[in-house]
């Protein structure tokens, strides 16, 4: 099918974006910030084609439409393939000392006029990508294949208790929900209580603060981190929560046998369970699994942490912790850890540059730990200017919205 081949063709185009190889092509003639907005644009289309395929069927528009990014990514295709042949040509060329007169062709100036023709040439596909996906007069929907790639970055994203090397002002945040652990007001057997906001704020750290409090580890007799994602799996859920207690992976039981095991390893223990990132919004799933957790003893408590303030309430949390951003006086305290060697502002100019970025960061620490680890390798004040006028400036053009903040960190990853 012809939108198969698209889909396809679509995947090779970013996975050549991403290789290495390209990555030095980029550098090397000067292309490398075309080449990542080509890639973004790549990107963007290909989450719409799995819609696509299903709409091509009934709509002629639909089938027009992929033909044309069809031919565009057959040349987008062809122009990576060109930059890889003429990479070739030169380290064969240059390794032949008796052409010498190859060499003036591997002159400043002759890498310069290349990168410029090659630069212009993806901004002309990725201009034309551009077009051919604004001209789309039917509403395709974002769909996610399922893939070993997608399986890794899942992988990636799962989180644990263990606290960071850094943590800057959630101390009173970590009081607040120790205390709420200790309360002993609330009619529930196993209270929740839910951690809520915007990502990037720290909703995890916090939860890894109180579970590795002093207190709470001598309080809690059994203390289990479940990190669940957008996968609400009930039973996968289950199967995490009986590895953690039995330290076995029980992947191959019954639902029946797991609760079993689960059961007796709760049955009368005071516990506390961490729920991180949990993103369900339905409560027939919630519910399925807060019956699995009844035997624990009065006392028991389950942490929940989540972006989306609905999942507090269909858990029927007896507390919903809404976490704020950092203080202007917190946040350059984590950026000066983040950025400079031993926390040493080297300079009045690096100061107030570095101050200005904190602002756009809107009290977000990873927005400030991501920007903050990226500008650790730059250390002149010129880097740092370069910085804040060209890759930063991109993020005055989106009202109040962090998250172009922290795709500067992906998009521009440190040299480590």
């Amino acid at each position: 099918m012809a939108e198969a081949v698209v889909f396809n063709i679509a995947e090779e185009i970013i996975k050549k974006l991403g290789s290495r190889g390209h990555e030095e092509i980029g550098l090397w003639w000067g292309v490398k910030d075309e080449i990542e907005k080509l890639k973004k644009t790549v990107s963007m289309i290909k989450a719409v084609l799995l819609h696509a395929e299903e709409q091509s069927s009934v709509s002629n528009e639909v089938q027009e439409w992929l033909g044309m990014l069809k031919e565009a990514f057959y040349d987008a295709d062809d122009l990576l393939d060109d930059f890889s042949t003429e990479k070739l040509r030169r380290q064969v060329m240059s390794g032949n000392r008796i052409m010498k007169e190859v060499r003036l062709f591997f002159s400043h100036s002759n890498k310069l006029v290349y990168g410029f023709k090659m630069g212009h040439k993806i901004k002309e596909i990725r201009d034309r990508l551009a077009e051919i996906a604004l001209d789309r007069k039917f509403h395709l929907e974002e769909r996610q294949q399922e893939t070993s790639e997608t399986e890794m970055i899942r992988e990636r994203e799962q989180t644990h208790s263990s606290l960071p090397e850094v943590v800057v002002g959630r101390e009173e945040d970590k009081n607040k929900i120790v205390e709420l652990l200790f309360c002993s007001n609330f009619e529930e057997n196993v209270p929740v209580i839910s951690v809520v906001g915007i990502g990037g704020l720290g909703k995890t750290t916090l939860a890894q603060l109180v579970y590795n409090d002093q207190k709470v580890k001598t309080h809690f007799e059994l203390k289990l981190w479940i990190c669940v994602s957008d996968n609400f799996d009930v039973k996968l859920i289950v199967e995490k929560l009986v590895e953690s207690v039995t330290g076995d992976r029980r992947s191959n039981l019954e639902m029946d046998t797991l609760k079993n095991i689960l059961h007796e390893n709760i049955i009368g223990k005071n516990y506390l369970i961490v729920l991180d990132d949990v993103w369900n919004e339905d409560p027939a799933k919630w519910f399925r699994l807060k019956d699995l957790l009844v035997g624990g003893a009065r006392g028991s408590r389950i942490i929940i942490t989540s972006r989306l303030k609905r999942v507090a309430e269909i858990t029927r949390s007896v507390s919903i912790y809404e976490l704020q951003g950092l203080s202007e006086i917190e946040s350059w305290s984590l950026f000066k850890q983040m950025a400079f060697r031993r926390g040493q502002v080297p300079s009045p100019s690096h100061e107030a540059i570095g101050k200005e970025i904190v602002a756009k960061c809107a009290g977000v620490p990873l927005a400030i730990r991501a920007i903050g680890a990226l500008l650790y390798y730059r250390n002149t004040e010129s880097e740092w200017l370069s910085f804040i006028n060209k890759e930063l400036s991109e993020v005055d053009q989106q009202e109040s919205n962090i998250l172009p903040t922290l795709k500067l960190s992906y998009n521009h990853p440190p040299h480590i």
